[in-house]
Formats: C-alpha cells, structure tokens, sequence
C-alpha cells in the first residue's frame, strides 16, 4: 500500500481532514513528510490505526481512553475500559426504558379521553411519580462530562441544542486567505496568521476576529475542497497578494459554541434553527460552494496568535448561521 496524503486518507475512511489534524494534534495517529514533498503522508500502519480509531469512536469510546487502549499491549488495560463503558450503557438503557414504560403508561392513559389530563395523570399515579423520581438518581450515560464527551442530560441529548445564542455581527472589512488542495484548512490559516503576526494586528486593531468556512464546499472536479479564511482588518487596510480584500456586510446570527472536533452539531444546529419559533434561516440554501452562508468562528483568536501552539483540545469555535425575524402573524 502507497502512503496517502491528508485528503487521500479524508476522503477514503470518510472524515474531515480537520478531524484527522485533531488526532494528530492529540497524539493518536503521526504523519511523515517525504523529502521533496510538502504534504503530510500517512503510511499503512497509520492508515490502519486511523480505521481503528473509527470503529471505537462508533462504539462511543472517548478519544482519551482509544489512546490507552491502542497504546497498551496489555489486553487489561482495554477490558477495564470496555467494561467501564459496558457498565454506563447500562446504566443508560435502564433508565431509557424507564422513560419509554412512562410515556407508553401515558399514551395509554390518554387515549382513554379526547382532552389531555395530564395533570391529573401524573399526581394520582405513585407508582409512575416514583420511576419519573428515579430517573434523577439513575445515570443515563447523559451525564455533565463523561470522559471529555460533554455528553448533556437526558433532555438535551434528545438532539436538542439550548445554548444558542443570538448576536449582531458588526460589517467590517476582512483579509481573504482562500485555497483549494490537500489540508485546506491548514493552508488558508497559515497565510492568514502569518499576515496578523507580520503586520502586528492584534494591537493595530484588537478587536479582529477569525472567520472561515468551506470553500467550495463539495469536492471540487480534482477530488479537493477548499476553505476560506477571513480575519477583520482596518477599514483603510490593504493586504498583499495572494490575499484578496473584501467587505464583510455583517448582520444577525444565531451562534453555538463546540470545542474543536465536534462539527457534527452542525446537523442538530440546523435543525434547532428551522425548528424555531422566532427566527429562520437567512442563508442561501441554493449556495453550496460558500456553505449557504454558514461560518465557524475560532474564538480567542487574539490569544491563539501570541501563542499558536494552543492545544487544539482545548480550541472553542462557534458556529454562525445567518438568521433572521419571522414575521409575526396579525391576528
């Protein structure tokens, strides 16, 4: 087997180039450069481990404990680990059967009358008031923090998102790090923060923040995505080739935070946002090249420049969707 760059890797086990720098910033998998060669490579065994490393993320291993268990030849070490797991699964199977028994109990119940008593289904009913009672000493596997998942409780993990917030984006003139290739991701950051630390940004303007976003967003005709970088800038700012100036018009969005790693709450954020009740998605659906208008934006940007090597585990970026107000309904 020939040795597989970043995107040849991405694009075979299906994940996000991002997510593979994350493993390896962590210390579960390491890449090679050739000499002449300007990309990462990832030989078989690596390939192999990346596979590993998947199919225990599937079964809901944390990235902490798939380290232990790769790293251990000691078959111990991972039995103690998977019996941990065992037991939480347990726990929560247990406790969402509780769950299915009450709401079974009340659909039962209810389907008795065309009204909705539920008040008074709940008070007369001890022997449900004391499995509902239950549920909060038994764990779910939804606890606060299990093993660095942030896994929420019960209700929350229901795929709902309830951290949301919502700000206004002030307009702004922004320098544009754009690139299609292997690691997009990389490259676009890279001349972006070299231009911030080059040009002492973050005292010339330390309000700057860091957006991005993929660009285009499906492969391209060579197999490549891209990805496009945007840092504030002062309005009568110019910037150098290859980077382009553009004018960010700003506006109203809908914002949720996720530690660097966890882009799959993009699915449930979507989701939070056409469900709401207030405002709707003000993006353009139809415009898959610049991700509908959607954006991350790396929080603390301004500390990640004096020191870059900030442990990315620890890296927070919000998420950003264009939103908007419904219109309200006359009576």
């Amino acid at each position: 087997m020939e040795e597989m760059t970043v995107s040849q890797v991405s694009r075979s086990v299906g994940i996000s180039t991002r997510m593979l720098r994350y493993y390896e910033k962590v210390g579960l998998i390491k890449s090679s450069r050739q000499e002449g060669y300007s990309y990462r490579v990832y030989d078989e065994n690596a390939v192999s481990r990346i596979k590993q490393i998947l199919i225990l993320r599937k079964l809901r291993i944390p990235v902490r404990q798939i380290e232990v268990i790769l790293d251990n030849t000691n078959a111990v070490a991972a039995i103690d680990i998977f019996r941990q797991n065992m037991e939480e699964l347990d726990e929560e199977i247990t406790a969402l059967s509780t769950i299915r028994d009450i709401l079974n109990h009340f659909v039962e119940e209810l389907s008795r009358t065309t009204e909705l008593p539920l008040e008074d289904i709940m008070p007369k009913d001890d022997a449900v008031l004391a499995a509902i009672e239950s549920l909060g000493i038994i764990s779910i596997n939804f606890k606060e923090e299990q093993s660095g998942e942030k896994l929420k409780k019960a209700d929350e993990q229901l795929s709902k998102i309830n951290d949301v917030r919502i700000l206004y984006l002030p307009p702004s003139a922004v320098a544009v790090s754009h690139y299609v290739g292997d690691e997009p991701e990389l490259h676009a950051n890279s001349l972006l923060d070299n231009f911030v630390k080059e040009n002492d940004l973050g005292k010339r303007k330390p309000d700057l923040r860091r957006y991005g976003f993929n660009h285009p967003n499906p492969v391209d005709e060579t197999g490549y995505h891209g990805y496009e970088s945007w840092v504030t800038i002062p309005d009568d700012m110019e910037v150098p080739a290859p980077l382009e100036k553009k004018q960010f018009c700003g506006g109203l969005y809908a914002a949720h935070m996720i530690s660097f790693g966890d882009f799959n709450e993009w699915d449930a954020f979507l989701a939070w946002i056409m469900k709401n009740e207030q405002y709707e998605f003000a993006g353009d659906l139809e415009d898959q090249e610049h991700m509908c208008g959607l954006m991350e934006e790396h929080l603390n940007y301004y500390s990640h420049i004096g020191q870059p090597e900030t442990d990315m585990e620890h890296l927070q970026l919000d998420l950003l969707i264009p939103i908007k107000e419904k219109e309200r309904q006359t009576p």
